[in-house]
C-alpha cells in the first residue's frame, strides 16, 4: 500500500500497534461517520460553536488515522471558525479533500478487508 498526501498507511498502522486489521476497521468506521452534512448545516444556521466542534472532531479523527491532508484542511477550517471568519473556499477545499480521502480509504479497505 503506497502512502500519499491523503492517507499515510504505514503511519496509520503504526498508530494501532501494527494491527492492519484494526486500522482497516477504524477506516471503515470513519468512512461511515464523516459528519460533513452536520458541519454544513451548522454553518448554514450560523452556529459557529457547533461547526467548530465538528471540525475539531474531523481533525482529531484525521490525525489519529493518519489522514494527512484532511487533518491539514480541517485544522485550517477550525481556526477560521474560531475567528468566525470562514472562507467558503476553505469549506470547498475540505469537501474535495474529504472526497479524495474517502477514495483512498476505500482502496485500503478493498485491498485489506
Amino acid at each position: 500500500m503506497a502512502d500519499n498526501i491523503y492517507l499515510d498507511f504505514s503511519e496509520g498502522v503504526k498508530r494501532v500497534m501494527n494491527n492492519t486489521k484494526l486500522y482497516v476497521k477504524l477506516l471503515g468506521k470513519f468512512r461511515g461517520e464523516t459528519k460533513l452534512d452536520d458541519l454544513e448545516a451548522a454553518l448554514e444556521t450560523g452556529d459557529f460553536e457547533k461547526a467548530q466542534n465538528i471540525a475539531h472532531t474531523i481533525k482529531g479523527l484525521a490525525a489519529n488515522l493518519s489522514l494527512t491532508e484532511l487533518f491539514k484542511q480541517s485544522l485550517e477550517l477550525e481556526m477560521q471558525l474560531k475567528e468566525k471568519k470562514v472562507c467558503q473556499s476553505q469549506m470547498e477545499l475540505l469537501k474535495i479533500t474529504l472526497e479524495a480521502t474517502i477514495i483512498e480509504v476505500d482502496k485500503v479497505i478493498n485491498e485489506n478487508g
